[in-house]
């Protein structure tokens, strides 16, 4: 199965509300962790939701994998709406990377109040 088939189904199979499944998936195969971030900027909120959910589920048990895509995630805020930058400051916060630092005082200044209590919520988890 080539990789855009696998993301694909894994979106699809998030969407449907199979998050015990993946996250059974995701137990067994580290090589699934490079899709993470195209499922928690999919415009479905299930899938969202789920990948947000996945990450918390897994963090301890697969800690070097979920902090190795923090930069894919901070590349991430660029590109996103305030909901999605919003979703990444938590995710940042609960992957409780310093290297997201800088990147969540940024979002201190942002226009959306709602973003900017969450990165502060954020910064308070890591520092």
């Amino acid at each position: 199965m080539k990789d855009s088939e696998l993301r694909d189904m894994l979106i699809e199979y998030m969407g449907k509300g199979f998050l015990e499944n993946i996250i059974d998936m995701f137990r067994h195969d580290k090589s699934l962790f490079i899709f993470l971030p195209d499922m928690v900027r999919s415009d479905n909120t299930r899938v969202r939701i789920g990948a947000i959910a996945l990450i918390e589920e897994l963090l301890d048990s697969h800690k070097e994998e979920i902090e190795g895509l923090v930069p894919q995630f901070v590349e991430l805020l660029r590109y996103g709406d305030a909901t999605l930058r919003g979703d990444i400051a938590y995710i940042l916060g609960i992957i409780k990377s310093p290297l997201a630092v800088d990147v969540l005082k940024g979002l201190l200044r942002d226009e959306n109040p709602e973003l900017r209590l969450i990165a502060q919520e954020a910064l308070e988890e890591i520092i």
